[in-house]
């Protein structure tokens, strides 16, 4: 690519060329969906989404659209259920909705990649990696924590069998309160040896060596050795990937457990206070939706790219060139030239913009130059 090109994009932008490259490497194939979906579609699965706010209105036959606020759902309503292979595909598309940043009503550039179809461990696994390394591409210090909603599911489904026990269960574990746990089992008569085995679980956090281990010295029944056997397998083979020190295993990444089975996960950026990137099997979504297929895929949420500045400059033009009307035309046209011919990029103006932020600034005007 062009350097000087490239050097003009923002971060966003800069992200979605490298993460093109990196799922195209691994037979991803580009997916491409209207800006409209049938908001039907959205009202059926309004739980699925990050927001269920979604911008509405009526086609010219009466029918209700909506601009689309997600992709996973058009991409698993169009999927094909084919025993034996698997639809790999990825995307960077403009979805409309809330912005975690501004709080309003936002279009927001979204890139990600799913795997549809006859999913295994191997496929988690390269789910996992290309989660890791899409951090990597976007650049700066980078976490992604991996959580298992089949561990989760399998410790509140033996503690109680009511729905609203594990709603507030579940809101206390992805908030980390352990505070709350207690009055919450107390509340739904659960015993005091599950009231502890949550509790006790809630704080487990750290390298998934060290996790596993203090798992292991957990009294756990066979339902839930069996999602700790599948995560064990699943870092087994990705303990040896050259990004393996970044993962963290923490059973506070949790989802709507009636969409989303099996593993979890998210990714962290330094300076950035939200996730950037953010995925999971939903095996469950597509039986909802009258597949038989399974699911994983994760979403990386470029518009909070704004926030961090990878290799960006702290100014926004080399130089601002101030001229008015007594300033030859020609004189400007050369100045311009010559100063781009010295690699600077250069803003011609007759007064100081309020936000532009220049590195120097030369008055054609006094013949005066001043660095600020």
């Amino acid at each position: 690519m062009n350097n000087d090109f490239y050097a003009v994009l923002k971060s966003e932008e800069k992200a979605v060329f490298e993460l093109r490259s990196l799922y195209s490497k691994f037979g991803y194939l580009p997916y491409k969906m209207s800006k409209f979906e049938e908001y039907d579609l959205y009202v059926r699965n309004k739980d699925f989404l990050i927001s269920d706010s979604v911008i509405t209105f009526n086609d010219t036959n009466g029918k209700l659209l909506a601009l689309k606020p997600d992709v996973t759902l058009s991409i698993v309503k169009n999927s094909l259920d084919e025993p034996g292979c698997k639809q790999k595909l990825f995307y960077n598309e403009n979805v409309y909705r809330i912005s975690g940043s501004t709080h309003a009503y936002k279009e927001i550039m979204q890139a990600g990649i799913e795997c549809i179809g006859d999913v295994d461990v191997y496929d988690i696994c390269e789910v996992l990696t290309l989660s890791l390394e899409s951090l990597e591409k976007i650049g700066g210090e980078f976490v992604l924590d991996v959580s298992h909603m089949g561990v989760v599911s399998a410790i509140l489904d033996e503690a109680s069998g009511n729905d609203e026990f594990k709603r507030k269960i579940m809101h206390c574990i992805g908030e980390k309160n352990r505070h709350e746990i207690a009055d919450i089992c107390r509340e739904y008569d659960v015993s005091e040896e599950k009231a502890k085995l949550i509790y006790d679980f809630i704080g487990i956090y750290g390298k998934p060596g060290l996790v596993l281990e203090k798992l292991s010295a957990l009294v756990l029944s066979e339902k839930v050795k069996s999602a700790i056997s599948e995560l064990a397998q699943i870092w087994e083979v990705i303990c040896e990937s050259r990004l393996a020190e970044r993962i963290n295993f923490d059973f506070s990444i949790v989802n709507d457990m009636n969409y989303y089975n099996g593993i979890v996960f998210t990714g962290f950026l330094e300076d950035i206070p939200e996730s950037v990137l953010s995925g999971g099997q939903y095996d469950k979504l597509m039986k909802k939706m009258g597949k038989k297929s399974k699911a994983i895929g994760f979403a990386v949420y470029l518009d909070l790219l704004e926030q961090f500045k990878k290799g960006g400059s702290e100014f926004d033009v080399d130089v601002l060139l101030i001229y008015d009307e007594k300033t030859n035309t020609k004189s400007l046209c050369d100045k311009v030239k010559k100063l781009n011919e010295e690699g600077k990029s250069v803003s011609a103006q007759k007064a100081v913009p309020s936000k532009l932020r220049f590195k120097e600034k030369i008055d054609l005007t006094s013949g005066v130059a001043n660095d600020d």
